[in-house]
């Protein structure tokens, strides 16, 4: 593996279930689970479900771009959760949900928007994408026992009713993708 490393800041709904696809991909070095996107500094994650402070629960993802790109962490994105539904995902309802790219730079920007525009001309999704692609300011990492979730509490109703299912999909889909 190089030595470089990029970093991508995703929200798609629970930040539990993008953690969890992302711990298992061959290339991803670290992921955190936080906030992004709002305008109260430091905020708690209780703030945050509360809706008041436009922060989106978020995932970093870093990786090796000599083993996955921005593009393949970006289609792994797509294929992990619904890009159609405005501030939803499941019954998570609000902005804090919402399906949302934080680029770091201009060239994430313009690999972000392509990815859309080709997933909306081959009409993957049966409805319009809309997902945010906007400039990370600031992120904020979530409390510690919000990291890793579904591995610490795997028997929970909401790791095995959500998650569960979700990371299934992803390890049937995306099997040359898997850690090793």
């Amino acid at each position: 593996m190089s030595s470089v490393r990029e970093i991508a800041t995703l929200g798609g709904g629970c930040f539990w279930c993008l953690d969890a696809v992302f711990r298992e991909v061959e290339g991803v070095e670290r992921v955190n689970s936080g906030y992004a996107g709002g305008d109260r500094p430091n905020p708690t994650y209780h703030e945050v479900c509360g809706g008041s402070t436009g922060h989106a629960e978020v995932v970093q993802v870093e990786f090796d771009p000599e083993t996955i790109d921005f593009q393949g962490v970006l289609e792994i994105f797509f294929a992990a959760h619904d890009p159609t539904t405005l501030n939803r995902q499941g019954a998570d309802a609000g902005t804090q949900y919402r399906s949302t790219i934080f680029v770091h730079d201009e060239g994430q920007r313009q690999v972000a928007e392509e990815i859309i525009r080709e997933l909306e001309a081959a009409h993957v999704f049966d409805d319009p994408i809309v997902t945010q692609v906007a400039d990370l300011e600031v992120y904020y990492p979530g409390e510690s026992h919000h990291q890793d979730y579904f591995r610490q509490n795997p028997e929970e109703a909401y790791c095995q009713v959500v998650i569960s299912p979700k990371l299934a999909a992803f390890r049937q889909r995306f099997t040359e993708r898997l850690r090793r």
